[in-house]
């Protein structure tokens, strides 16, 4: 070929060119044959892998299988309360420690710092466990803290807008706590509570419960006995649902599974929007059913959300055939339950007043406790007469010699809840006298014995004065004004009597919410009624009563002790900012109990307490007492003022039939009073006597206006120095 050695060349380059390009594509090719073989082979393994685990979704992570972690049923549990006395809080806190003991984490919420309308909707996919435990205070209301909460659930549940889905997922318990006396709105702040979380699908988790504060009336003897039973079944069902168990066994199960009832509870039936089959057995089984209200309309009405008006005839018909079936069911239970109890009270088993968490309490506080409702505890002033640094106000007003005096009671139960009651209300509450009954002779005994004992501890203290310590094992007093209401006791005119016998005098006091009684009791040496408000709102402000007629028993009262031909004595607690400024209205009440004597005193303040809110500035000085006490002087013209005790910041208002040749007789002949009270016995009561009988002449010192200001010269006053006062005392 005539070809030149250029074009040679030039072939020679192509053919080298195309080789080479070749070359190179047949590498990527075989390159990428070897990937796909491997991406083939990995995902193949990979899928033989997840078959093998027979559906659990193992993954690896640096070579090792990780196994995804267990299901959490129960996350939590939020513990709400909403308290005026500091009980609902305290249980939320007894409660918190329990669950802890669970391993759950728990948190205690105050309703009043709590915002439901930001942070109650998340409970919904939490999965926490909401308690409430919510009071009932004054008409039906809820609490100033819990106030808010229950103004927003209530006006959501019936605001359209929110849906009636609104709370789906929420699971909850509620525990209300009221007193039975207040009939028309027992419990009605936890009901509501209930009913509004329901109307928003909320979840029950168990069954409402309610603690009674009247303790003739609680279920199981006090609300905090009412407390520990629906505890109890409350943690109970919380471990049963931490361990994903579905509702308890109904007995009638093959192999650990129980036969479908057919009956659909609230959830399954009202919650079925948006949800699964699935979803809505797991609430039917999981979930306690509504209430019985809620399951008759459910029965009556459907599953239907949206009810037709010609309905509405039918469905009532049907829920009040169901309520009367049911209300003559629990009656023949109540008979039954009724005649048991019958049986019991012959056989004479009744509860005791003092439970074993009260009895601590009350040790603790220094109480000498007497069989099952008595106590005796030794006063301050009794201590400070021993050593000779004055005594009480009993002792300037009436000749007390407070060394010698016994406080106790023979029933440590009240029918009031005073804001000021200087017990802080560890005390049990009732109307009606229910328990177990010590024998009279039993208690004076032991309440003997005891303050005895309590006095033997002063022997050889550092100022004790010999001779009234000796004086002072033989006791001549008895203030039944320690604690509670002694009236309520059945057989206080026993007690009463026996004191007489053993030479001791009887300063009894009640808060007049028993006229009967008093009308009823034998006499003493004085017998006192707080008058602690003139008006029917202040009086429930201040004392407040169990009783729903307290003010007509109030009134009776009075009209009772103007009956008396013994001493009577009002006794007016000062609290300022809260009944300082009715005294027409207290001098109405004078007229109307006709006392021997008005004490009037400025309250004691006793501390902070979660009883009460009361605070320092509640505590009137004692020239503002003086001036209150002039004030009501010149609105009743047969009394004048007699005594002073600046030291007690109380004074004494006397009847003028008291000041005799211009001289008042205020204290009392203890043994003339003795003489009497046993002439009085042994005339089987034909022979009677009265206040004037065994008056005795008021020394100078005691005197309003005197320079001692009720200071008994022979002691000498000790001022302490930074040192918490002693607050306790008759």
């Amino acid at each position: 070929l005539d070809v030149s050695m250029d074009t040679w060349n030039f072939y020679t380059c192509l053919v080298s060119l195309w080789l080479h390009r070749f070359y190179i594509y047949s590498a990527v090719a075989f390159g990428i044959s070897i990937w796909i073989i491997i991406w083939f082979t990995t995902t193949k393994t990979k899928k033989k892998v997840t078959e093998s685990s027979e559906g659990i979704e193992d993954k690896l992570v640096n070579g090792y299988a990780t196994v995804p972690a267990k299901e959490v049923y129960v996350a939590g549990v939020k513990i709400f309360y909403g308290s005026q006395t500091g009980t609902a809080k305290k249980f939320a806190k007894g409660l918190a420690e329990t669950v802890i003991s669970l391993n759950l984490p728990v948190e205690v919420i105050n309703m009043g710092g709590y915002d439901p309308d930001d942070c109650l909707a998340e409970e919904t996919t939490s999965r926490n466990i909401c308690v409430f435990l919510v009071a009932t205070y004054t008409d039906g209301q809820p609490t100033e803290s819990a106030a808010w909460f229950c103004k927003w659930l209530e006006e959501t549940a019936n605001d359209f807008r929110f849906g009636k889905t609104y709370l789906k997922g929420l699971r909850y318990a509620v525990f209300g706590l009221g007193n039975s006396v207040y009939v028309d709105h027992y419990n009605a702040v936890g009901r509501n509570i209930d009913r509004w979380l329901w109307m928003l699908s909320a979840s029950r988790i168990m069954t409402r419960a309610e603690g009674d504060c009247n303790v003739a009336q609680s279920k199981h003897g006090s609300i905090e006995a009412d407390f520990e039973a629906w505890k109890a079944k409350f943690l109970t069902r919380l471990q049963a649902l931490c361990r994903g168990e579905k509702k308890p066994c109904s007995g009638k199960c093959k192999k650990g599974k129980c036969k479908s009832s057919g009956k659909q509870s609230k959830e399954s039936s009202d919650h079925e929007h948006g949800a699964s089959e699935y979803e809505n057995t797991e609430a039917e089984e999981l979930f306690e059913t509504s209430s019985d209200e809620e399951a008759d309309a459910e029965e009556a009405g459907g599953t239907n959300s949206v009810i037709d008006v010609e309905d509405l005839g039918n469905i009532m018909s049907h829920m009040k055939k169901a309520k009367r079936e049911r209300e003559l069911e629990e009656g023949d239970i109540g008979m039954s339950l009724t005649q048991e109890n019958a049986g019991r009270k012959e056989e004479g088993e009744k509860r005791e007043m003092i439970t074993p968490a009260l009895r601590e309490a009350l040790t603790k506080q220094g109480y000498k406790l007497i069989g099952s409702h008595s106590g005796v505890k030794l006063c301050r002033w009794t201590k400070s007469m021993l050593r000779g640094r004055g005594g009480c106000y009993k002792h300037t007003f009436y000749g007390i010699e407070s060394h010698r005096c016994m406080e106790a009671t023979p029933s440590l139960a009240c029918a009031n809840k005073c804001v000021f009651c200087w017990r802080h209300h560890t005390n049990p509450v009732g109307t009606e006298w229910r328990w177990k009954m010590d024998q009279p002779e039993m208690m004076l005994q032991e309440a003997i014995e005891n303050h005895q004992n309590m006095i033997k501890q002063f022997k050889g203290v550092s100022g004790v004065k010999a001779d009234r310590f000796e004086e002072a094992m033989t006791a001549k007093h008895c203030a039944l004004s320690l604690v509670g209401e002694p009236i309520m006791y059945p057989e206080i005119n026993r007690f009463v009597k026996l004191l007489h016998q053993h030479g001791i005098s009887s300063f009894l006091v009640t808060n007049a919410q028993f006229p009967d009684e008093i009308r009823n009791l034998e006499p003493v040496t004085q017998l006192y009624v707080s008058v602690d408000a003139s008006t029917k709102e202040s009086l429930k402000r201040i004392d407040r009563p169990l009783f729903k007629d307290f003010w007509q028993r109030f009134l009776d009262s009075l009209k009772a002790l103007s009956e008396k031909q013994q001493r009577t004595v009002y006794r007016l607690t000062l609290v300022k900012a809260w009944n300082v400024d009715e005294l027409k209205a207290y001098a109405d009440l004078i007229s109307l109990g006709k006392p021997d004597f008005i004490e009037v005193k400025g309250v004691t303040y006793c501390g902070e307490s979660s009883a009460s809110n009361l605070t320092m500035a509640n505590v009137p000085w004692h020239e503002e007492v003086v001036h209150f006490v002039q004030e009501l002087a010149d609105l009743i013209p047969d009394y004048e003022i007699a005594c002073e005790h600046e030291h007690s910041n109380c004074l004494l208002i006397a009847h003028k039939k008291f000041k005799i040749n211009g001289e008042w007789c205020t204290w009392i002949n203890y043994d003339r009073f003795q003489e009497l009270v046993q002439e009085h016995k042994r005339s089987g009561g034909s022979k009677t006597f009265t206040a004037a009988d065994y008056a005795a002449r008021t020394p100078h010192w005691a005197l309003f206006g005197s320079r001692e200001r009720g200071f008994d010269p022979l002691d000498v006053r000790y001022q302490r120095k930074n040192k918490a006062r002693d607050i306790s005392g008759c």
